[in-house]
């Protein structure tokens, strides 16, 4: 089967979180699999160009069709850790991509719509007419739309789409000049509940909902986040869409790169080590405490790594590291924060810790650093209000840090309680707690912390279960393609 991915990100040359590990994890499964694969990008001039093999120039002169005229763009080719990768350069006075950011521009609705745009355009004059396109998050929201408004009366028949739904706090909500810009004109057509208006703003368009209604189907990234964003205020307004458009919803848990996130192999710690040899992780114990000045004693090492965002419950996390404290833990913290808000929040925290010799906040990201802090640690919090699937804990898991999380999106669907748990002991692999508040992650550091003091062999035990733990592509990869399958023949 021809796959193309349309994605705003993909790891490691374009990263914020975890869409760009799922678009190229999912995209080596594919490839693993049988199937041609391709992905498509912007060209970022903040793109990891260390890690592109071959840049060179793939299409010279792409006109694409902006507001009545066409901005000049030239698409590359490179691999990427043996991806195909196209990354599509657009020119002119907008410098769409020229931003030393990813994210958060006043323009982004119309930077990614003119990707959106720009990415189909490319397909046409290429002459690319794969089975699937597979298409992610608000920022492609607009490809199926295009696809089936104006590129299938332009001859591209062929493709199905595909589209996952990572996040919907964030669904491009914007105004009628995306419809002119992209040549959508109709507007009385696309502004209609049915299609692209938004659900409570009337004059508002939605560009995550016209991918959910023009796609052939739909994905979440956990099968207990889809029940959260049909059921619950998680779907920040787009209930009712996803309610009409039900017969499409599917959940498929992510998987985890272990190519990437594998203490057997891990080139980023100083002693690698697999469940046979489960000492070797307290050399990197040992290297973690010397890194951050933290004292040797006889006490457990508990982390946090990830965006210091709301979603991540932040107010939890600096609870955690009181509390941890206070019953004998170490505490490390790795993150970093756009919200100049919560920057200062845990600035005065790194301050107030500045000089305790059982704690180290680290603020910024080193993904190189993240691998010590995971081989280091025995215990890594991940207390978020909501989770659509999340990668933290599922690399806690490989790498005998145990995970304490909240039972929400795909930390319920990863992480099953040591204590209470219906699965037999071996499939129990971490604590879970319910109630976003303070008893809430007390209740489960409370009962990780006792087990690791008072019962180290049944600590052991936990870490072995969640190292057994299989969160590979396999799985989610073969359930795609059952997806790709699916849309192909209707």
């Amino acid at each position: 089967m021809y796959i193309i991915q349309i994605a705003s990100e993909c790891a490691p040359v374009a990263k914020v979180g975890g869409l760009g590990d799922v678009v190229f994890g999912l995209s080596r499964e594919l490839e693993i699999r049988g199937n041609a694969v391709e992905i498509i990008l912007p060209k970022y001039d903040c793109l990891r160009y260390d890690k592109i093999f071959g840049l060179q120039v793939a299409y010279q002169d792409l006109w694409v069709p902006w507001y009545g005229g066409a901005i000049h763009c030239t698409v590359f080719f490179g691999f990427v850790d043996g991806r195909k990768c196209f990354f599509i350069d657009a020119h002119g006075e907008h410098n769409f991509f020229n931003r030393r950011t990813f994210y958060g521009q006043h323009d982004d609705d119309q930077r990614f719509a003119f990707f959106c745009r720009a990415a189909l355009e490319f397909m046409l004059k290429s002459n690319k007419h794969p089975d699937v396109i597979h298409c992610h998050d608000w920022q492609t929201g607009l490809v199926p739309v295009l696809l089936y408004e104006i590129y299938q009366q332009l001859g591209m028949r062929h493709p199905r789409v595909c589209y996952t739904l990572h996040n919907l706090q964030h669904q491009g909500v914007t105004r009628e000049h995306i419809l002119r810009a992209a040549g959508l004109n109709r507007h009385a057509y696309f502004y209609h509940q049915d299609r692209l208006q938004d659900n409570f703003n009337s004059s508002a368009l939605n560009l995550m909902k016209g991918g959910i209604v023009y796609a052939n189907f739909v994905t979440t990234v956990s099968p207990r986040y889809l029940d959260e964003i049909l059921y619950s205020a998680q779907n920040y307004g787009l209930g009712h869409t996803l309610h009409v458009h039900r017969g499409k919803l599917g959940g498929i848990l992510n998987g985890l790169d272990y190519d990437v996130w594998n203490p057997e192999t891990d080139r980023h710690i100083p002693r690698r080590y697999g469940l046979e040899h489960l000492d070797d992780k307290f050399v990197n114990k040992a290297a973690l405490r010397s890194r951050f000045w933290l004292r040797d004693a006889l006490r457990p090492v508990v982390c946090y790594v990830g965006r210091l965002d709301q979603q991540k419950g932040l107010p939890l996390v600096a609870h955690a590291i009181h509390y941890c404290l206070n019953q004998g833990c170490q505490f490390v913290l790795l993150g970093t924060a756009a919200d100049g808000r919560i920057a200062h929040q845990f600035q005065e925290l790194k301050r107030h810790y500045n000089d305790h010799p059982d704690c180290h906040i680290e603020l910024g990201f080193n993904e190189e650093l993240s691998h010590l802090i995971y081989a280091g640690a025995e215990m890594i919090i991940v207390p978020s209000l909501f989770e659509p699937c999340g990668l933290t804990q599922m690399i806690g898991l490989k790498y005998g840090t145990v995970p304490i999380v909240r039972a929400t999106g795909g930390l319920a669907d990863t992480i099953f309680d040591a204590d209470y748990a219906p699965k037999p002991y071996h499939e129990r692999n971490g604590y879970t707690f319910n109630d976003f508040n303070n008893a809430g992650i007390e209740s489960a550091l409370h009962r990780a912390i006792g087990l690791w003091y008072s019962y180290p062999r049944y600590f052991r035990e936990l870490m072995e279960n969640g190292m057994r733990c299989d969160y590979s592509w396999n799985h989610p990869g073969q359930h795609y393609l059952n997806v790709y399958e699916y849309i192909r023949d209707k």
